[in-house]
């Protein structure tokens, strides 16, 4: 049975909306369509085109105060923090000639990886980034970084923010603001891989090491822990040697979908995938199935993604088809049916 039609016309209409914002109309279930054939729909014939045709990794989404739309991403094309804007997320985006972090401080500064933008309460913008630690054998820790200009620059607190020095260290930190609490917390994963016994992202090789992805509430300064952490998401045989790039957000219907990535970046099999929750802190179930995988859409590695808060809309990275490996930023909109999460 084939109603396609009908959800690709709505579709069409969402994507005509100005400031990137997503139709509220895409979030309906479409009656009578099963999960698996919105699923399947497309996946072999459409093809997303990058948005950002250049190196830019672990893209990062904020909207800032005039309007548009930034992006961060991890170290390349000369700056240690990438930033492109666009008036819409679905349209054009510019890179601007500019370092987010000109200044690293704690860190070696030669490898800067996925950055994360959120505003605070008191106007300013914090940036949360994986720094190479010095003389640390490879390893990276959480750093933090403040700044009255959404662009930058940012300036990094003297320490690490989270460094687990032991267990590898830690990357990909992201922000999440807790609507229903008016509470922050920050993800992160712990980069057990790091000091695993190589092998496939150097955790191939028996026995694996686990990398967990961490929830750290703060106070409102994005900066100050309450608390310990809580695990809410660990590897499994079925990640292949890690999961990362955590990314949560809060639908209007109150489910927490986690966003993350499994296998190896530079490998084929990475991907982005989720897991969902009624509860902030968990269990969260894993979906049965990737969300974008190599092969979908004409994507070759896709991960890295970054949602809009509240949900409907993605960046994330994928091999350029040009200048492969480096990782173009595309987008996409999605919708979610009961707990399922459908590209559209």
């Amino acid at each position: 049975m084939f109603l396609a039609p009908t959800r690709t016309t709505s579709l069409r209409r969402c994507s005509l909306l100005a400031a990137g914002l997503f139709c509220l109309g895409a979030w309906q279930p479409v009656l009578g369509v099963p999960v698996d054939s919105l699923y399947i729909d497309g996946r072999d014939e459409k093809v997303i085109e990058p948005k950002i045709n250049a190196d830019f990794p672990d893209p990062a989404l904020i909207q800032g105060d005039d309007g548009l739309w930034y992006s961060f991403a991890t170290n390349s094309n000369g700056n240690n923090i990438q930033v492109a804007k666009a008036s819409q997320i679905s349209g054009s985006w510019e890179l601007l000639d500019n370092d987010a972090l000109p200044q690293v401080g704690w860190a070696t500064g030669s490898n800067t990886w996925a950055p994360d933008v959120r505003k605070l309460d008191n106007g300013s913008f914090i940036m949360y980034y994986s720094g190479e630690v010095r003389d640390g054998g490879g390893r990276h820790c959480i750093g933090v970084g403040i700044s009255d200009v959404i662009t930058g620059p940012y300036r990094p607190t003297r320490e690490p923010w989270v460094c687990p020095f032991a267990e590898g260290g830690a990357i990909d930190a992201a922000g999440f603001y807790d609507e229903p609490t008016k509470k922050r917390y920050v993800l992160y994963k712990v980069d057990g891989n790091n000091v695993g016994n190589g092998g496939d992202c150097n955790n191939g090789v028996p026995p694996l090491v686990d990398t967990p992805i961490m929830l750290q509430e703060v106070e409102a300064d994005g900066i100050s822990k309450v608390g310990d952490p809580v695990q809410i998401l660990g590897r499994t045989d079925a990640d292949g040697p890690l999961v990362e790039a955590p990314n949560l957000v809060r639908t209007g219907e109150g489910l927490y979908i986690l966003f993350f990535s499994s296998f190896c970046f530079n490998s084929d099999r990475y991907n982005v995938n989720y897991a969902t929750s009624k509860s902030l802190k968990g269990p969260y179930t894993r979906a049965s199935r990737m969300l974008l995988q190599t092969g979908d859409f004409n994507l070759t590695a896709p991960g890295g993604a970054t949602s809009v808060d509240g949900g409907g809309q993605m960046v994330f990275h994928g091999n350029c088809p040009e200048t492969s490996p480096q990782r173009c930023m595309y987008q996409t909109l999605y919708s979610v049916t009961g707990r399922d999460v459908i590209i559209s």
